[in-house]
């Protein structure tokens, strides 16, 4: 966001105003106050954010972000709260701690759905078994389950996930994986139970 034109005039007058002052005209609605604002704040909170993200294009799109939202909500600022240069860094560092956990999540997102595209099809899962049963049982018993029980127990057991990646792999609360979990194997033991002992 640039700052508007000033008018000279009115340019000199508000040189004489302090950056709290200036704030305050600003959260009126004054576009002439913003100009000296943007000149003040602009600096510091690139600054600020370049810290927090470290990337470049990503900082400046994230200052004028910070300072569009100066602009907008100018008539928050309280200066008997503090300065208006705090004031504004504060919304900085709130803008580009948000950059970060955005950042941050759309990568965990992207490592589900590469783990999703990694899994490998349930018969290569059962072929895996490293068990002395026959496969053509464990795939029986494991084929005797719900989906949800199946599909936790393989992330689980043959792909070392814990309860709680089933649970957020699954999109399931991690209460309801745990009891399918073990309802699961229940059922999983007395099935290859069952499948040991007949004759």
């Amino acid at each position: 966001m640039s700052p508007p034109d000033a008018d000279p005039d009115a340019a000199e007058q508000l040189a004489k105003l302090g950056l709290d002052e200036l704030m305050v005209l600003v959260g009126r609605g004054d576009q002439g106050a913003f100009v000296p604002v943007y000149e003040a704040v602009s600096g510091p909170v690139l600054g600020l954010v370049r810290r927090v993200l470290r990337d470049p294009a990503q900082s400046e799109e994230v200052t004028q972000d910070v300072l569009v939202e100066v602009w907008r909500t100018a008539g928050r600022f309280r200066p008997e709260q503090g300065s208006a240069l705090t004031w504004v860094l504060t919304l900085a560092h709130r803008r580009a701690v948000d950059r970060v956990r955005s950042s941050q999540a759309r990568v965990e997102r992207e490592r589900r759905v590469a783990l999703l595209e990694s899994v490998p099809p349930f018969d290569d899962v059962v072929e895996q078994v490293e068990t002395g049963l026959e496969q053509q049982q464990v795939r029986r018993c494991l084929q005797s389950l719900t989906e949800l029980q199946r599909e936790s127990v393989v992330l689980a057991y043959y792909h070392g996930l814990t309860y709680r990646e089933v649970a957020e792999y699954l999109s399931q609360p991690l209460g309801t994986v745990k009891a399918r979990m073990r309802d699961g194997l229940m059922r999983l033991r007395d099935c290859l139970y069952e499948g040991e002992v007949r004759p």
